[in-house]
């Protein structure tokens, strides 16, 4: 194997997310070989669709091997995207709420790395062998705003990364993290998501899929009862506005400062998110890999800084 190759990956609670893809977490296991080979992984002798659905809620992520699987596929896809070969020596980075990072860091990186020890498995059909020999672990949000220039002149900025489960906050001032101000609320769009699938069945009587509902805060629905699409941005609406007030209860000002949204939940609320809502500059982070993305530019820059 040649030098390592540097691959980001964010595991969410509903996506897993890499500089150029991002899937479902779900991952369900066959003792037999399935119907199809798209999105299959095969590891210790069991066939695994990945992406469909999504994970249960683990809040605590190296539990099981779920999230270990799903970074096997994230790797797979990524040297597959970068025509990289499939035997590799991996660089990994990811990352943990700085709210947690500390108390989670060695577990998880422990969880990923496996000792550096080689891993064989079968992904879409073609055998991989990697290894990763090294995990780098940043802040998530905080990585993400490193990638943008333009905000890192502002004195203090506030960062909300809507994830899947959780609501990540902190205060940026002069670049840096002020730790006393980070923040982790259990108000992620899978709650937005469950709120709306339930107003609906109760008014309705549907029953919707998470893509049915997601399509139409993406504003990309056509064809779709209009009394349902009239509770579903209500709803978002509701939650949005709820989301804004608990920011402000956790004592960061969204009026006195820009606030950054980023992460699943920005890309999907970005037209219910806007200044008519109180805020000073709101800034709308909407690419879904822009953690992963971070990571690995962090994870380069600190590799430079190693060589030199």
């Amino acid at each position: 194997m040649s030098e390592s190759i540097i691959i980001g990956v964010d595991h969410g609670y509903a996506a897993m997310k890499t500089a150029h893809f991002s899937f479902p977490t779900g991952l369900v296991a066959y003792e037999h070989e399935p119907y199809t080979l798209n999105d299959v992984l095969e590891y210790g002798g069991k066939y695994y669709v990945v992406g469909s659905g999504r994970q249960p809620i683990q809040k605590n992520k190296t539990q099981t091997e779920d999230y270990y699987l799903l970074t096997l596929a994230a790797i797979a896809k990524e040297l597959a995207y970068r025509n990289a070969g499939t035997a590799a020596d991996i660089h990994l980075a990811a990352g943990l709420p700085l709210t947690s990072f500390g108390r989670d860091k060695k577990a998880f990186q422990d969880y990923l790395c496996r000792g550096g020890k080689p891993v064989s498995f079968r992904y879409e059909g073609h055998d991989y062998a990697v290894t990763i020999s090294k995990v780098s672990l940043f802040p998530q949000g905080y990585a993400a705003v490193l990638t943008q220039n333009g905000l890192l002149d502002e004195p203090s900025v506030i960062v909300a990364d809507i994830g899947g489960w959780t609501v990540d906050l902190m205060r940026l001032d002069d670049r840096i993290p002020n730790a006393a101000t980070c923040r982790s609320m259990e108000l992620g769009m899978i709650r937005c998501l469950d709120e709306i699938s339930e107003q609906i069945r109760r008014s309705l009587g549907l029953s919707m899929t998470a893509a049915q509902i997601e399509s139409v805060l993406r504003a990309d629905a056509s064809r779709m009862d209009e009394d349902a699409k009239k509770i579903i941005r209500q709803e978002a609406e509701h939650y949005t506005k709820h989301l804004l007030s608990a920011i402000a209860e956790s004592g960061l000002d969204v009026r006195a400062m820009p606030a950054v949204f980023l992460g699943g939940g920005a890309a999907l609320l970005k037209q219910y998110v806007s200044a008519a809502d109180g805020l000073c500059r709101p800034i709308i982070l909407d690419d879904v890999s822009l953690n992963a993305k971070g990571y690995e530019r962090l994870t380069e820059q600190m590799a430079q800084r190693y060589e030199q």
